[in-house]
């Protein structure tokens, strides 16, 4: 496997983006901010998994959602 130092998210798996996002922001705000079903009705890592590895621009939205809380707290 490549190493890539710059890439943070490298190595990071889907569920566990989505676990850190819950755990900082929660459902809600992530349902606000990208609107999609599987965060604003019923919402569940399940779901939300299945949804994103087959949706490609839902995934990259949730990927830089994911990011920028990374920023943010390396700013804090």
């Amino acid at each position: 496997m490549e190493s890539q130092p710059n890439n943070p998210l490298h190595g990071v798996k889907l569920e566990q983006i989505i676990n850190e996002l819950v755990t900082h922001y929660g459902w809600e705000y992530m349902g606000y901010t990208i609107n999609i079903r599987c965060f604003n009705d019923n919402p569940s890592v399940k779901s939300s998994l299945k949804f994103l590895r087959r949706t490609p621009w839902a995934r990259t939205k949730v990927e830089a959602m994911y990011l920028n809380m990374l920023k943010n707290k390396k700013k804090n």
